[in-house]
């Protein structure tokens, strides 16, 4: 069995916004990754949160998320290692940040998501996510946007 903890945090200071950048950094299907200065800007903007997931101790996966009006908390970006799948990090990280969400007083969470990822898909759609809209990619459907949301 392994020692697993998760990690909240909601005060961005550069050593944190650095933190999120090497925990990007080691999922590899963000190879094309957001810029620091793009996640600060989201995320200094108003209340947001970040769950770092540590496997023994190891940085394993995350989830980054942020206020997008009084009910609605996006969640934006995340992800588990390849080393590290199969332990069911992401789906820990998804119920973290519900549990926050609704504390906090938001009405719903929304998300997005592509075709591509259809592990992350079926894991949103089995926690009662709904898709409310797609954005059609007629060059490569695996590149389809799906738009989810969950109401609390």
């Amino acid at each position: 069995m392994y020692t697993i903890e998760i990690e909240a945090v909601t005060e961005f200071t550069p050593e944190v916004l650095e933190l999120i950048q090497t925990t990007y950094s080691i999922i590899p299907e963000f190879e094309q990754g957001y810029a620091s200065q793009e996640i600060a800007q989201r995320l200094l903007a108003g209340p947001a949160l970040l769950l770092i997931a540590r496997v023994e101790g190891e940085i394993a996966g995350f989830k980054l998320g942020y206020q997008t009006d009084d009910q609605v908390f996006y969640s934006w970006l995340g992800g588990v290692a390849p080393d590290f799948r199969g332990l069911g990090l992401a789906k820990s990280l998804l119920e973290y940040q519900e549990r926050w969400a609704t504390e906090q007083g938001y009405q719903r969470i929304e998300v997005k998501t592509r075709n591509c990822f259809p592990a992350m898909l079926k894991m949103l759609i089995s926690s009662q996510y709904q898709i409310t809209a797609m954005i059609n990619d007629a060059q490569n459907h695996s590149q389809n946007k799906l738009h989810l949301q969950k109401q609390f």
